[in-house]
């Protein structure tokens, strides 16, 4: 059973529960080659993370400044997770719930949006027109997100995150001096991989990469109604997020 899930619901994230059998079919891709990322035409899915896992970062040495380990420290033992509190989370954060992503790719607009499923219900988006960050942003959850294909890889250049999430579950901080590099991989039909680089002088000495990998709900599974109410109890019937973090 995931971090944060208790009860019933159609989604679980258990290993086998809406996993394709046989040999992994190819990526798909639309009929100008161009791979997709997203749901096609013909078949729907969502992407979760391969196990819940409380630290997805897996670093046995990540490089805080001396200072911050207090704070990382501080929110192991306290867990006021503001994502179980219905806000947004940028980052990984953003994959590690038991009810995942969409991604929806819309050309004619050259953007693309991400869709959290269940917690607050809400959406990153990737311009992909070519622009550059505005030189004055007000920082926000997700931040501001530029994209651009470098061969099957989707990179994705954020920066005016604010410091009012986790970009995991453990509780590693960032501040609003935050940079991300993703690299969107999909490597076939059931598996994305996410390799980031994170930035963030203020918490960190030096830069840092991570991978995490999701994998395709199958068959059929599409964008749930959600409501996420703060301070709703752990073991509802609906099968909500437990907003005390466990």
């Amino acid at each position: 059973m995931p971090e944060g899930r208790a009860g019933g619901g159609a989604r679980q994230g258990g290993e086998g529960r809406g996993r394709e059998t046989g040999p992994p079919r190819p990526t798909p891709r639309s009929s100008s080659g161009h791979v997709l990322l997203g749901s096609t035409p013909e078949e729907k899915g969502v992407w979760l993370p391969r196990g819940v896992a409380p630290n997805p970062l897996g670093l046995k040495d990540t490089p805080f400044q001396p200072w911050a380990k207090a704070v990382f420290a501080d929110r192991e033992k306290n867990e006021l997770e503001p994502h179980t509190r219905c806000k947004p989370s940028g980052v990984l954060r953003q994959f590690l719930t038991p009810y995942g992503v969409e991604i929806v790719e819309l050309p004619e607009l050259q953007q693309i949006y991400v869709f959290d499923i269940g917690g607050p219900h809400t959406y990153k988006t990737v311009y992909m027109d070519g622009r550059s960050h505005p030189e004055s942003l007000v920082p926000t959850y997700y931040g501001h997100s530029i994209g651009w294909w470098e061969g099957d890889t989707l990179v994705i250049d954020t920066v005016g995150f604010n410091d009012k999430f986790w970009f995991d579950r453990k509780g590693t901080p960032h501040s609003e001096k935050l940079h991300t590099i993703e690299r969107w991989t999909r490597t076939n039909m059931g598996t994305l991989v996410n390799t980031v680089t994170i930035e963030d002088p203020t918490y960190y000495s030096k830069p840092f990469t991570v991978t995490f990998n999701a994998r395709l709900q199958a068959p059929g599974d599409e964008l749930m109604e959600y409501i996420c109410q703060e301070n709703n109890q752990y073991g509802t019937a609906g099968g909500h997020e437990n907003p005390f973090g466990k």
